[in-house]
């Protein structure tokens, strides 16, 4: 059985666990009172994110170094939507990190009250408003495309019962 290797493994299944994580305070954050609660989930959200920016830059770097190379588990049109998604899986990772750099900029914010990054234009609540609404449509498109991708993973290994969610399963014996 072909399976990739362990750090490649690895940097998927971290940076799956970030994006969910990610999403679900994305979503709570404005359920916090304003002051020091709301500031210190969004500092939470906004460390998280560079965090899976960091990730995402040496999964890339890996795979295309020294991560294991594997064929494509199917050809034809099939292949290349299996391909297509996880290229759409890693842009829409970049782009929601950058708009949310952009975000924090746009807005301006304090990182655990350490940080203090300054509002990039303070009068213009429309530009901060549409970064924050794309960075979250953005959001929730990652989310329902990785839902696609696991369940997709799930039906080769239930369904058809092929080897292909193994190549990615961590496992204690590689």
């Amino acid at each position: 059985m072909n399976s990739y290797d362990k750090r490649s493994i690895a940097f998927h299944w971290i940076c799956a666990a970030l994006v969910l994580a990610l999403w679900l305070v994305g979503q709570i954050i404005d359920w916090f009172p304003k002051g020091d609660p709301r500031m210190l989930v969004r500092s939470l959200h906004i460390v998280v994110g560079v965090t899976l920016g960091l990730v995402l830059v040496a999964r890339i770097y890996w795979r295309k170094t020294r991560g294991t190379q594997l064929p494509a588990a199917q050809t034809g049109v099939t292949g290349a939507a299996a391909t297509g998604v996880h290229y759409l899986l890693y842009g829409l990772m970049a782009a929601i990190v950058i708009l949310g750099i952009a975000c924090v900029w746009f807005r301006g914010d304090t990182i655990f009250g350490i940080i203090t990054v300054p509002a990039f234009d303070p009068a213009n609540r429309e530009l901060r408003r549409n970064a924050v609404e794309f960075h979250g449509l953005l959001a929730n498109i990652l989310l329902a495309t990785a839902a696609l991708h696991a369940a997709a993973a799930l039906w080769h290994h239930f369904v058809r019962k092929d080897q292909v969610l193994a190549r990615m399963w961590p496992s204690v014996k590689r």
